[in-house]
């Protein structure tokens, strides 16, 4: 067991140096914009994991390869040290200006920034964030320092690719066991035959996207520091913004539209846009999940937008195609950005029973596995579906006959079908449980009459799936303590699909004597 917790604790310090650089890194920001009180919180936030991550990998360096329960248990406790350390320069930068040090010059405090003195709060804003969910305590985003701004798209545009992604691009060797490590971080999916060298392409690809998309939307009408910040978790499908309202404090047609195609980059698997970007183009529909990328998000849209103008819920179709295609695609896409909120039109909350749970199924299904999206993932909705229609279809042919079932240009003979259907009913079994439990919970701790079933459901499928879209449950004040730790579970599972924090805590358990 030595050995074991040797080799986990040698990944788990690499995963705790790349969180101290990207740390660092952000000082520019508070140099940049001057909030020079800033600082010392982001480099104590550093220097914690730094200095925990150097002793962990120097300490363990001789430690062997990890293997798959290794694996696990490291991206499950990677991900959630990554958001528990994530959580400091919140926490930090809050009480800089509650306590209001003389000598950093600090600003009045505001309400939103003091949400952050609470720690659990800060857990929540950076377990949403590096998990790209953007579920949010703050209560108005535009009164938050640069740096928070910053740090929160930051958080969710590293999370989007994934921290142990990152970890493996900067600081892992080829043969150092990081396929494991990338395969227990929900991938499976390479561009070339070395590990290393596939993530360093799938940054590159994302680094660049980033930029395309920050230069879209300032084309399309929006301030630079809301580009650069939109474009970032617009990209990641994270959904953070740093305006109160989301994209409708723009209530722009023009940004809700430029919007669409950055969500969707981010909804395609990583393979199939190195592919596109070498010329080969008949992936936009030789690929199976790129192919219902978009089947699936048209027939959405459509669908809702039918919903919202039949029940006269907007005056004219543009604009319920308007409000109806973005709503989808950012459910679908786990991105999150609202655009239907009660200042500017209808919010979500208000919406019919039936619309809510349309979007409430884009988010549960998600977008394409191997890219940035949450919830259970289209190739497993459509392995389901077919092996569904392969059992169905059995009974019809004799005994004798050989049968294959074909996904995505692959040939499955039974036990390749068979272990590839288990799989997909596996998670998605463990999906609903997780969110029955989690409504349970809020169906006990919220006050009776306040917010509708379809509401709670919206809300845990949102936390769950990584999405971020709100029916004004989750809130500093509004969403009680028992209910923010739930919404932290889900959000942590629902990033590694389930399966590696339950392999943790069996560990856990185990070792602890509790389960046996």
């Amino acid at each position: 067991m030595n050995e074991t917790i040797e080799t986990i604790g040698r990944d788990l310090g690499r995963m705790l140096e790349a969180l101290a650089g990207l740390l660092f890194v952000s000082i520019i920001v508070p140099l940049v914009w001057g909030e020079y009180y800033a600082i010392p919180a982001l480099i104590v936030s550093g220097s914690i994991p730094f200095a925990i991550g150097y002793f962990f990998r120097t300490r363990f360096r001789e430690a062997t390869r990890p293997g798959k329960l290794h694996g696990m248990i490291i991206a499950a406790t990677g991900w959630f040290c990554v958001a528990v350390f994530g959580s400091v320069p919140f926490l930090l930068i809050a009480w800089t200006v509650e306590i209001g040090l003389p000598l950093l010059e600090t600003p009045s405090q505001t309400g939103t920034l003091a949400a952050f003195t609470n720690p659990l709060n800060a857990l929540f804003e950076s377990m949403s964030g590096f998990t790209g969910t953007g579920l949010t305590m703050t209560d108005n985003e535009e009164v938050l320092p640069r740096t928070l701004q910053w740090w929160r798209s930051f958080s969710e545009w590293v999370g989007g690719v994934g921290v142990i992604v990152l970890t493996t691009a900067i600081l892992a060797r080829p043969g150092s066991g990081s396929l494991t490590l990338y395969e227990s971080e929900a991938r499976s999916e390479r561009i070339h035959p070395s590990i290393v060298s596939t993530v360093q392409t799938i940054w590159w690809i994302f680094i660049l996207f980033t930029f395309v998309s920050i230069l879209l939307l300032w084309t399309a009408g929006m301030p630079i520091w809301g580009a650069i910040n939109h474009g970032m978790t617009g990209l990641s499908t994270g959904g953070f913004s740093i305006t109160d309202n989301s994209i409708a404090t723009y209530d722009s047609a023009a940004i809700d539209f430029a919007l669409l195609p950055v969500m969707l980059l981010g909804s395609i698997a990583f393979p199939v846009h190195y592919l596109i970007l070498q010329g080969d183009l008949r992936n936009l529909y030789a690929d199976l999940q790129t192919r219902w990328v978009f089947i699936y998000m048209s027939v959405g849209t459509f669908a809702l937008t039918a919903l919202v103008y039949a029940s006269d819920t907007y005056d004219s179709l543009f604009a319920a195609f308007r409000y109806g295609s973005f709503q989808f695609v950012s459910a679908a896409t786990c991105a999150g950005f609202q655009t239907a909120v009660d200042t500017t039109n209808v919010a979500l909350g208000r919406w019919p029973a039936q619309a809510q749970l349309t979007v409430t199924f884009g988010m549960i299904v998600g977008g394409a596995a191997g890219s940035t999206v949450g919830g259970i993932k289209l190739i497993r909705v459509l392995t389901l579906l077919k092996g569904i229609r392969f059992r169905i279809t059995d009974v019809f042919y004799p005994e004798t006959a050989v049968r294959r079932l074909k996904i995505n240009g692959r040939r499955l003979d039974e036990r390749e079908m068979r272990q590839e259907f288990e799989e997909a009913a596996i998670i998605g079994l463990l999906w609903f449980i997780f969110l029955g439990i989690g409504m349970f919970v809020l169906l006990l701790i919220l006050p009776q009459g306040e917010y509708t079933l379809e509401n709670i459901i919206f809300e845990v499928a949102s936390a769950q799936g990584n999405v971020g879209l709100s029916a004004g449950i989750t809130g500093p004040e509004s969403l009680p303590t028992l209910g923010k730790v739930v919404f932290l579970f889900n959000m942590w599972i629902g990033r590694l699909e389930i399966i590696p924090v339950l392999v943790t805590l069996r560990a856990v358990f185990r070792r602890g004597g509790i389960y046996e």
